[in-house]
């Protein structure tokens, strides 16, 4: 018996867990709104979107790319050098300690990304403002950064497009951030100077000091489904007023039924819609998407007649 419980079971047991191999824990995400689960490779098809409820889940700088530049191809700008902690500040933790672990988290300088390239043919120049990384507070760098973009832009004559996720200044760096909000509003005086289109899209969420600044300096203001906007939050403000606050509150939809949102466009046509508001503004023919013939077991397959996709509404 001891032959058995000292050799056999201990073997055995050592084959099966050399065959077993660990799954891994990403394969699955679930919807913050309805809980449904969702399998990665459909989500990432979905462009992060839920198919059954049609919740527009965050997404990161370079995917936004990937979604919107032709072909997903694109020249990532390089990010400034500004002073990384100006004011050596410290709450629980040391600012660079926060930073330090943000970027290794997800492999980004700080809260902003941007890049040249093309949508339907046309040169532009987008930056990504997004909110996994301390919040997408507005510092120095994001600051810096989107002024150099903006620089860039009218230097190349590239309309301008901002996807913009943020919870506000970044407190960590005082008075420095609150000065980044006039420094890019002179940014996108310069855009206008050059006659440039500046088309900004709120995200969720989009508040504070940046939703009272440019972010909402746009000749067009695009909103994604469903995204908190505003400058405070409907908690704050109820507690405040001491009053309940109506359903959908600083809800894009119900901003745009106010005047505040152009338009509340789903993720999937942002492309389609970006690109004919561009082509709109700078009265530039929109080119012909040329579709190749498909054949199935040798036969032309008919194809519609519209060429970009989604319900086939212009703008």
């Amino acid at each position: 018996m001891n032959w058995i419980a000292n050799f056999v079971r201990p073997r055995i047991k050592s084959l099966i867990a050399g065959r077993t191999t660990e799954t891994p824990e990403n394969l699955w995400k679930k919807c913050p709104a309805c809980g449904d689960m969702i399998f990665h490779r459909d989500l990432e098809v979905a462009q992060s979107v839920c198919p059954q409820c049609g919740y527009h889940m965050r997404v990161g700088g370079r995917d936004r790319f990937a979604m919107i530049f032709d072909a997903g191809a694109f020249e990532e700008l390089p990010q400034p050098d500004v002073p990384l902690d100006p004011l050596h500040f410290r709450d629980e933790r040391r600012y660079t300690d926060r930073l330090k672990d943000a970027r290794s988290k997800l492999g980004m300088r700080d809260a902003l990304v941007a890049a040249r390239g093309t949508i339907d043919g046309m040169p532009v120049m987008i930056a990504v403002q997004p909110f996994d990384f301390l919040g997408g507070s507005l510092g120095m760098a994001v600051g810096e950064g989107l002024v150099q973009a903006m620089q860039a832009a009218v230097a190349e004559k590239r309309p301008f497009i901002l996807f913009v996720s943020s919870g506000g200044a970044r407190m960590q760096e005082g008075i420095l951030s609150l000065m980044q909000m006039p420094r890019v509003t002179i940014g996108v005086d310069m855009l206008r100077e050059a006659r440039l289109p500046y088309v900004v899209v709120l995200t969720d969420p989009t508040t504070g000091g940046v939703s009272a600044s440019y972010a909402m300096l746009g000749d067009v203001q695009l909103a994604e489904p469903g995204a908190l906007i505003g400058f405070t939050g409907p908690r704050v403000i109820e507690q405040t007023i001491r009053e309940r606050l109506p359903d959908g509150f600083q809800r894009a939809e119900y901003l745009k039924d106010h005047g505040m949102v152009d338009m509340v466009v789903h993720r999937h046509e942002l492309k389609h819609t970006i690109s004919s508001l561009l082509h709109l503004l700078t009265k530039k023919p929109r080119p012909k998407a040329r579709v190749e013939p498909q054949t199935i077991n040798g036969e032309r397959v008919k194809l519609p007649v519209n060429g970009h996709g989604g319900n086939g509404q212009g703008v």
